[in-house]
């Protein structure tokens, strides 16, 4: 069996949206309806110097997260499912929801750290990413890592990219401590705070969470 990855080097990401925006559009999902998220994070404050009338910086810092369903080695959807709508391909690795099975009772998103399963109301049922499967299968990449103007993003098997890039560290804020063993190979950004001791907040419009 390959495990297929992703590769996310945060200190490249400007935060443009080309990934999530191109695999919106690609798959028609509807407003609240992400299969990627760019997450901003940020923090820090900026204090007013009344003498001098400028503002002096006290440790802010921010950058971006670009993240997916990061098709874990044991992802926490799978087990939940009431209706056996989630497998996980033992050729690529891929998870993967049965839209046909799926009866939208949001147990898979509930277990998921990542917030990756996402509700398609129109439809009644969750989806997400299936890293462009149909892609995948002709051998070629994910749509949004070949949209990264800034090259990013990545993909292919995890031992590869592991090799290229290093294991890199997934547990970075905003992100949770790694329960499941997601196939995602990140570089943290400069900036960067461990998960569950950060300094900073989520600055993202609702409907992009």
């Amino acid at each position: 069996m390959a495990q297929y990855g992703f590769y996310f080097d945060s200190d490249k990401c400007t935060g443009c949206k080309t990934c999530q925006v191109v695999c919106k559009e690609t798959y028609g999902l509807p407003v609240d309806t992400l299969w990627r998220k760019v997450l901003n994070y940020q923090g820090g404050s900026w204090t007013l110097d009344a003498a001098t009338g400028i503002y002096a910086a006290n440790g802010v810092f921010g950058y971006f997260v670009s993240m997916a369903c990061n098709h874990c080695m044991s992802p926490a959807c799978f087990g939940v499912c009431p209706v056996a709508a989630i497998t996980k391909d033992m050729q690529t690795g891929i998870v993967a929801i049965n839209e046909e099975l799926c009866i939208g009772c949001g147990s898979c998103a509930t277990a998921c750290p990542y917030g990756a399963p996402s509700l398609w109301e129109s439809k009644g049922i969750f989806t997400k990413c299936n890293m462009c499967s149909d892609l995948v299968a002709k051998d070629e990449r994910p749509l949004c890592v070949s949209g990264c103007l800034m090259r990013a993003l990545d993909w292919g098997e995890l031992d590869s990219l592991q090799a290229k890039y290093g294991k890199g560290n997934v547990e970075v804020e905003p992100l949770p401590a790694d329960s499941t063993t997601p196939s995602l190979v990140l570089n943290p950004h400069r900036s960067s705070q461990k998960s569950g001791t950060g300094t900073g907040t989520l600055v993202n419009l609702p409907e992009e969470l």
